[in-house]
């Protein structure tokens, strides 16, 4: 991703974040509920990929994911008129499990350091 990619990445991703957090009007997505880990841009800026980690049981992440589906437009054109880009790109959020995975290598990290001790 080129420098300039990677500035318009990370400018998303602060004012997704926000306008999720304090704009979208759906009780699927909580305050506190819904976090933008990052996003992926394509060269020519046209497609976005926004990844999100959304804490909750698999219920709640699959009703999560629908809230944003169904704010996506919303969120496309504010980003739009924010951060006055040439082209807007089309949104697709991507669920992020990137931390539920670290987390379960820690629960079993600690199963076997707890065994190892048992045994001295």
């Amino acid at each position: 991703m080129t420098a300039r990619n990677q500035r318009v990445a990370e400018e998303m991703k602060k004012e997704i974040a926000r306008i999720i957090r304090d704009e979208v009007k759906d009780p699927r997505l909580e305050a506190g509920l819904v976090s933008v880990t990052g996003v992926e841009l394509s060269n020519d800026r046209h497609y976005a990929k926004v990844y999100v980690s959304i804490y909750g049981d698999e219920e709640v992440r699959n009703q999560a994911m629908e809230g944003l589906a169904r704010a996506t437009s919303f969120i496309r054109r504010e980003i739009g008129q924010r951060l006055s880009l040439r082209y807007t790109p089309e949104i697709t959020f991507k669920l992020d499990v990137s931390i539920e995975h670290g987390d379960h290598i820690n629960r079993l990290l600690a199963r076997v350091r707890a065994g190892e001790h048992a045994d001295e």
